[in-house]
């Protein structure tokens, strides 16, 4: 049965309601200017670098916000593949990466690349979104496959070859391509360097991040922990009457055969 809603996500509930909020505050409080980051004047004349800590607070459009959320809810599924201690875990120890590595990028290479031109990043969790993407390109497999074609194939094109071959996660990504594109070139270089950043980890050549988990108690992971512990024990309990080895979980653990003909007995009586 498919899981509905933030059923098993309660970090992505909260990571969407962040940013829908935090866009409502940012505007209700006239704060969005603080928000992006301009190489110059703010860092090189100003020295707001603190800026480069808090320019994912949030998005200062709602077409932005519209689409980073439905992007998040999509994304809820890697949560719930890895368990919210991961996913958490994920999301802080490359915070530092998504925050420092776009902004850097764009002061000490970008910009003078460009003579000055592009001096603009855009503020938005952007590269965590695209980080998350990775992630999601890589482990959720494809349902199927179609084609994509304006007429039929001729006789001189087979039909294996007409047309764009897409998979049923094609239609995921335009969600995160529009934000990738909504503020060029600024947001492009957001996303391109969050999308690294997750191919890094994915690979586990991101400096510690990929070990590293979050304390227990903070994702609330001690009630998942013990009802997986008993899920885990009650399977191993009826592996045990159907092959002939039951567990004894009040001693310490250890199991005990039974003899070849309870097992046969057993069988013989529809076991379960």
């Amino acid at each position: 049965m498919l899981a509905s809603g933030f059923t098993n996500a309660p970090i992505s509930q909260l990571l969407l309601l962040g940013i829908v909020s935090s866009a409502i505050v940012a505007s209700l409080t006239d704060t969005k200017y603080f928000l992006w980051i301009e190489v110059r004047p703010h860092l090189l004349d100003y020295w707001q670098y603190w800026r480069l800590l808090t320019w994912q607070l949030a998005y200062t459009n709602s077409a932005e916000v519209l689409f980073a959320a439905m992007t998040f809810y999509q994304l809820r599924v890697i949560e719930r593949l890895w368990g919210s201690r991961k996913f958490a875990s994920f999301l802080v120890s490359t915070y530092i990466y998504t925050a420092l590595l776009p902004p850097i990028l764009l002061a000490v290479i970008i910009r003078p690349l460009s003579w000055g031109h592009i001096n603009y990043l855009p503020s938005g969790p952007t590269p965590v979104l695209f980080a998350l993407l990775a992630q999601y390109h890589a482990a959720i497999p494809y349902i199927y496959k179609y084609r994509l074609s304006s007429s039929l194939p001729n006789s001189t094109t087979s039909a294996q070859e007409y047309g764009i071959l897409l998979t049923s996660k094609a239609t995921s990504y335009l969600l995160p391509l529009q934000l990738a594109l909504s503020q060029l070139p600024g947001s492009a270089i957001a996303a391109g360097v969050g999308w690294i950043i997750g191919f890094a980890y994915r690979r586990e050549i991101l400096p510690g991040t990929t070990r590293w988990r979050l304390p227990t108690w903070i994702v609330g992971g001690g009630e998942q922990k013990e009802r997986y512990d008993s899920l885990r024990r009650r399977m191993e309990g009826e592996a045990g009457r159907a092959t002939g080895v039951q567990a004894d979980g009040a001693a310490q653990g250890q199991t005990r055969r039974r003899g070849m003909l309870g097992g046969l007995a057993d069988q013989f009586r529809g076991a379960a």
